[in-house]
């Protein structure tokens, strides 16, 4: 027979205190380039309160060599690191991403222990922030989210970022839409708060590096035309680069120059970046970048002259550069999108169709004085305020959406 107990563990390091009384602890978990260029901002604006004790949690793709060691930006950045935790299976299979979740839990299960925080903040959708959460939830650590409401049927994310949802107590939504749809799937609508997309605060806050700039940075010059790309794999297929042979093809059929940037940790992504390598050694002007600093990519979305691909990225950035992009196959199917986008299905023909469209100045004449759906750049200031002052008394006890009785 085994015993059980319901006693609280305490953690090993105490919260620090400000005259006297506790700060409030928040933790930030972390995976990857793409959601640290999100959480930049709120991030700095946590560690400017002097009521708030802020502490990361770093884990997957940051730790990984062949995905750029990412790790470093956040050392260069003077963020507290609470603990490193390697998980990311050296794999290109839906197998190695499920054992990659339960290594992670494994390791977060210790580290939330001895460090544990308040409120644990995650974001967007990544597979492996399914670990953060189960541990959380066992733990009993609230949960604030940001980004959930949104839609991405082509990509096992969709599921993930839905569950997030449920598992959470705090939401941030980047557009109204999306709170809307959190509070239709059974959220109390005071605990979700329309904030808009924190990646946007870099366009308002950071310095962008201006074209002669990137030049120098990045060894190349901006040839007409230049094409930003990003293709990741489409996860909700069996075979996750089904829809990557017409995009090559297109891509190998098109003579503009071509900055290609790595995908994401996926299954499939290793064969991709394959892939790519093999395509930046036979195709010209064509460059390869392992990982693009948010400042830098952020400031190529302004100086190049469309992107295409299947990044989120795509539509909920560039729409403030009013940047023509091509959105190519499912990944992305359903997410709210501005005008700026050109959906092509994944056919060469097609793909290269909506490429020349993009590139044309008649149809970029019709993005001025367009609006980003995704906010303005002022949701880093939202989400920092309400982890510090919303009362967590009870907080982990969700009210059931009440049913209609006829």
């Amino acid at each position: 027979m085994y015993a059980t107990s319901n006693r609280y563990t305490s953690p090993v390091n105490l919260p620090a205190t400000i005259n006297g009384t506790h700060k409030r602890r928040i933790g930030v978990i972390t995976t990857s380039r793409a959601d640290y260029s999100h959480l930049y901002w709120p991030l700095r604006e946590l560690s400017a309160r002097p009521d708030i004790e802020l502490g990361l949690f770093t884990l997957g793709a940051h730790l990984s060599p062949a995905f750029g060691n990412t790790i470093r930006e956040i050392e260069r950045d003077g963020f507290s690191i609470q603990s490193r935790i390697e998980c990311l299976l050296s794999s290109d299979t839906d197998t190695g991403m499920a054992k990659t979740i339960g290594l992670a839990i494994l390791g977060l299960a210790d580290a939330l222990t001895t460090w544990r925080p308040d409120i644990l903040l995650l974001i967007a959708d990544r597979y492996e922030m399914l670990a953060p959460a189960s541990t959380a939830l066992a733990l009993r650590i609230p949960i604030a989210h940001i980004e959930g409401g949104e839609i991405s049927q082509g990509a096992i994310d969709d599921a993930v970022r839905n569950a997030l949802t449920k598992l959470s107590h705090i939401h941030f939504t980047s557009t109204e839409i999306a709170r809307q749809r959190v509070i239709a799937m059974g959220e109390e609508p005071s605990r979700v708060h329309h904030a808009g997309a924190p990646s946007l605060d870099h366009l308002r806050r950071s310095t962008l590096l201006s074209r002669t700039q990137l030049e120098a940075n990045l060894n190349l010059s901006f040839n007409k035309p230049t094409i930003l790309a990003a293709w990741h794999p489409v996860t909700i297929l069996t075979d996750t680069n089904t829809e990557a042979d017409a995009f090559f093809s297109a891509l190998t059929q098109h003579s503009g120059q071509l900055l290609f940037v790595y995908p994401n940790s996926d299954s499939g992504s290793l064969a991709l970046i394959q892939r790519t390598q093999a395509l930046a050694a036979t195709r010209p002007n064509t460059h390869l970048f392992t990982n693009l600093d948010p400042i830098t990519y952020w400031s190529l979305l302004g100086q190049v002259d469309a992107m295409i691909g299947n990044s989120s990225s795509g539509i909920m950035e560039a729409a403030s550069f009013a940047l023509p992009v091509v959105n190519v196959g499912m990944r992305q199917q359903g997410r709210e999108r501005a005008r700026n986008i050109l959906d092509a299905p994944p056919d060469t023909q097609l793909i290269l169709d909506a490429l020349r469209r993009a590139l044309s100045p008649d149809f970029r004449a019709t993005l001025h004085s367009m609006e980003n759906p995704y906010g303005n750049g002022t949701a880093s200031q939202t989400i920092a305020r309400v982890l510090a002052e919303t009362p967590l008394e009870n907080v982990l006890i969700k009210q059931p959406t009440p049913i209609p009785i006829r």
